[in-house]
This record gives C-alpha cells, structure tokens and sequence, in this order.
C-alpha cells in the first residue's frame, strides 16, 4: 500500500480516478477548486480521466450525467452555491437510474471564507432523497470517493460528497489502494428510467421512495457511522460529523468521564444508532459544522425525553466554522489560554484588487463618467470585480450571485432609476450573465453593461475561460446587441479618460449598450511568462 501527502480535494480527486473514473467536469469555485486541477494534471501525464471546465455547474452536471448514461463513472464537483445552479438537473437526476455511478462532490464554505453565503449542502442531499457521505478526514476524502461510486451503482442514484474549506485545503498523508479499471461504454438498457415524463417521473419517484429503506439500512450498517457507548456515563452522549469529530477528539482527553459518541458521515441518518444512543444518556451534545442539520431531525427521532444541546440551543454559535475552542467550551472544558504577542500590531489587510489591476482602470473611468450625475446605481456580480466595492474605488453597490449584475440592472432601469450601470466579469457572463443580457435585448432596457475581461478566471486561481476575448464581441452581437452601441476597449491607464467619455455617451444613449473592457490579468500574464522561461 502506497502512500501521498494530499488535499482534502485531491484525496477526493484521486479516490475517484482509483474508483474507475472516466470523466470529470466543474466550475472553478473556492474551496472545490483544486478537486479538477488535480485531476487535470492526472489527465495531462496519463491521459486519462477525461477532466474539463464547464460555463457553468449546470451544464457540468448535465455532462456528467450523459457519460453515466453511457455506463461510466463520473464525477462533478463545485463549491456550495454552484449547486444552486446545478440544482435543476441535480434534483431531477435523483429520479434517472444512474447507469455508470454518478459522484457529485460540493464544497461548502462555513465561515464565508470566500463565499456569499453559507448554506448546508446536507440539505440538497435530503431534498433530492439521494445518499450523502461527508468525510471527517482527507483519508476518508480517498476512501468515502471510492466507495461512493460503488453505492451510485448499487442504489440506481447519484451520491453526494460534501467537504467543507478546513478539510478541503488542509494537507495530509493518505494510503492508498490499488486502482480500480474504468467500466466499459454501454449504453443505459432502459430508456424510459432516462425520459422524465410525468408517467415515468411518477414511477422513478416510488422508486426512489421505496429504496429509502434499503439506503437507511444500508447507513445503519456503515463504517462510516460509529457508534461507542460509555459503561459507566449516562450524562452525556456526543453526535459529531464530519471534521468537527477532529475538534472533539482535540479535547477528548481532557474530560473526566469519556461521553458515548456517535460519529455520523454517511446519510440518510442511522436512525437506530441515535435512539440507541439517546437511550443510554440523559443529554446529547450535536457538533456539525454548517447548518444544525443533524439536530434539526432529532426531535421527530427520539421517543424518550432527552436533552439536545447544539447550535439550536445557543451551546455553538449558529454561524462561521467550529473549531477546537469552541467545541471546548459546549463540552465544559475551561477556556485556553492563548499565548500573549505583546507589542506586535498586526497591520489591517482589507481585500484589494492587485496594484495596476486592469479592472482599477475600468473604475476609474465607470466613476469619472458617472460625475455629472448626483445620484446612480452600478450592479456588479461574483469575482475579482467585486473588490471594486472597496476604497479607493468603491464603485459598485450589489454582489448577489453569478450573473445577477445583469438582470438587476435591467430592473432597476424598467423601475425608473437613470442612470444604471451593470458591471461582470468576462467567465461570470458566460456562467449566467447572458440570459438575463438576452432579456434586456428583447426590451432594449435603456441601461449601460461593462464585461471587464481579464481573460481569466482570476480569483480562484487563472483558470482559462471557455471562450477567448476575441469572441465575446460576436456573442454579445450575437444575442442581439445594436453593434453601434457595443464596443470593445483597451483597459490601460492611458486609456482612462477616453473609457470613461465612451461610457458616458453610452449612458446617454437611451437604450442599452454593452462596452467590453479588456486586458489580460496581470497575475496570469506573469505565470505565462515565467512558464515561459521555465521552457525555455
């Protein structure tokens, strides 16, 4: 048995291709993103599994599902909110009878390290009735990925892995396991189990209801779901789940009485191990990072009174990532003393865009041509643009989600506000600016859009966007756009001034216009250029 020092995200990554992977596809996303990125390298020295980056995690998700139709194992992987996206072929796929296993792995990102909210991907799990496995360690990430495939397979359903930052991005040694081969192409026997009309879809669903039984049976039995009763303490029983387990075995032997522990990382719930738990003690203690998911559900699972403690009672606080101090202080355990640094201050690092970052100059120029105007509105999305929010530009006024920019701006404008502003990012409009650009063609909203393109997926890390600058032009007069109001400009310094008159013409322009600004990321035309000399 081998060993590497992995990633949560690469443990995942190469438990899949040592399950028999063949096709991998993704969104960049903090914390998921280096689940392709590894899997592109494994791709790029061994030539196989097929990995790719989508528009976006819909059409990831629906890519992954066409190679299991064809009997392969396939993974798509995205942060928490990228679900969202995918949530319409996510939810419907719970109903098509998974040919090749289908893997969906989604980080979530409690304590919005890099997020916009900090929702509980437990939930979309037990909203779509599928399997959920939630790894407390990067070997679990290895081990859980593989075994995940097999239970796809097994159940006829796709089976969620949800991670979260902490676990995503820490690094460790993991062992592994002889590889398994790819599964041979062929075709799914049964269309209809893959054509969801209503007659089908009703049959899927009893379907999916009828193997509930057997996917609780099945958790009940997993390794994955320990469960330790203490002899001689009654008092306390401790539930833990995913990496919180590490922050209560940090502080395990400093109790007196070890509790009774129950250890939860595969889904739907061992519903017999609680009660059996609950059973043997007077109070339960429920450590979860995310959302109170676990303890939610255990007030309609235990007969017996018996005290529940969590983040519903106020015992954790309801936000931001657990960690050993606070799991110390809901177990009892007196404060740690931290250790004093005196006469060190810590200088404020507020984000920033990077110095002579291109989108600066896109906001010097917005702000130079919105002067003459007491009062405007500029909408911006998700990305390095956001930053924009800051001083000294503070020059943008939302961040929602992707591609909301855009239709925010159109509504804002149909409310009657002048001027209006909307500001994306080149990969975000792709993602899911250009619906909501195609509404405002169909009405000619009388609004001003700016796509600063910076050739790149800048903030998770550069990665390529799915299509050139040189083609944004046509794509946006393609949808519709009158080609003497859409424009294409440098963004430099130089060109300051010369923006920002353009954009105030386009602003008087009484309808919509799209001006695109564009100029390479400064840190990716870096990297390019010391590849370079590396080559050379």
């Amino acid at each position: 048995m081998s060993e590497r020092v992995l990633l949560g995200d690469e443990g995942l990554a190469l438990g899949s291709v040592h399950a028999g992977l063949s096709a991998a596809y993704a969104y960049p996303g903090t914390p998921s993103t280096e689940i392709l990125e590894f899997l592109l390298e494994y791709q790029e020295e061994h030539g196989r599994p097929h990995a790719a980056w989508c528009i976006n995690e819909k059409t990831a998700y629906a890519q992954a599902l066409g190679a299991c139709f064809v009997g392969r194992r396939a993974l798509v992987s995205m942060k928490h909110v990228g679900l969202n996206v995918a949530a319409d072929p996510f939810m419907n796929s719970a109903l098509v009878a998974t040919h090749g296993g289908l893997v969906v792995a989604v980080a979530d990102d409690p304590g919005m390290h890099s997020s916009q909210n900090e929702q509980d991907s437990r939930f979309y799990a037990d909203f779509a009735r599928v399997m959920c496995l939630e790894p407390g360690s990067q070997q679990e990430c290895y081990d859980m990925t593989r075994e995940a495939f097999d239970l796809s397979e097994k159940f006829g359903v796709p089976v969620m892995l949800r991670i979260t930052t902490r676990l995503a991005h820490s690094r460790t040694v993991v062992k592994l396991r002889a590889p398994r081969a790819e599964n041979e192409v062929r075709k799914a026997p049964q269309r209809a189990s893959w054509i969801l009309l209503p007659g089908n879809a009703r049959r899927a669903w009893r379907s999916l209801l009828e193997r509930q039984r057997e996917m609780v049976a099945w958790s009940e039995a997993a390794e994955w779901n320990t469960l330790a009763l203490a002899p001689d303490n009654h008092e306390l029983g401790v539930i833990t789940a995913g990496i919180a387990r590490n922050y209560y075995q940090e502080n395990l032997p400093e109790l007196a009485h070890a509790p009774s522990h129950l250890h939860i990382g595969a889904y739907p719930l061992p519903v017999e191990k609680i009660r059996q738990l609950a059973a043997h003690v007077k109070r339960l203690l429920v450590l979860e990072d995310g959302y109170p998911f676990i303890e939610r559900q255990l007030a309609g699972l235990l007969p017996q009174p018996v005290e529940v403690t969590g983040k519903l009672t106020g015992a954790l606080p309801p936000d931001g990532e657990l960690n050993p101090d606070l799991v110390r202080a809901a177990l009892g355990l007196p404060t740690r003393a931290g250790v004093k640094l005196e006469g060190i201050t810590l200088p404020n690092r507020p984000p920033q865009l990077c110095q002579g970052c291109p989108h600066g100059h896109a906001y010097k120029a917005l702000k130079k041509a919105l002067e003459p105007y007491d009062t405007n509105m500029v909408t911006s999305d998700i990305g390095c643009y956001t930053l924009g929010a800051l001083p000294p530009y503070s020059a943008i006024e939302s961040c929602v989600c992707m591609g909301a920019s855009v239709g925010m701006a159109k509504g804002a404008a149909e409310a009657g506000f002048f001027p209006v502003t909307a500001v994306i990012g080149d990969s975000t409009f792709l993602h899911s600016g250009v619906a909501p650009l195609m509404d405002a063609v169909s009405a000619n909203t009388n609004m001003t859009l700016l796509i600063l393109d910076n050739q790149a997926i800048a903030m998770t890390g550069g990665q390529p966007p799915r299509m050139p600058s040189s083609r944004l032009h046509d794509v946006v007069l393609g949808i519709g756009v009158d080609p003497k109001h859409c424009h294409v400009v440098e963004a430099m310094p130089r060109q300051v001034d010369a923006i920002a008159e353009l954009i105030g013409s386009e602003i008087r322009h009484e309808g919509l216009s799209v001006i695109i600004a564009v100029r390479e990321c400064l840190e990716t035309a870096r990297r390019k250029r010391r590849e370079a000399v590396v080559t050379a």
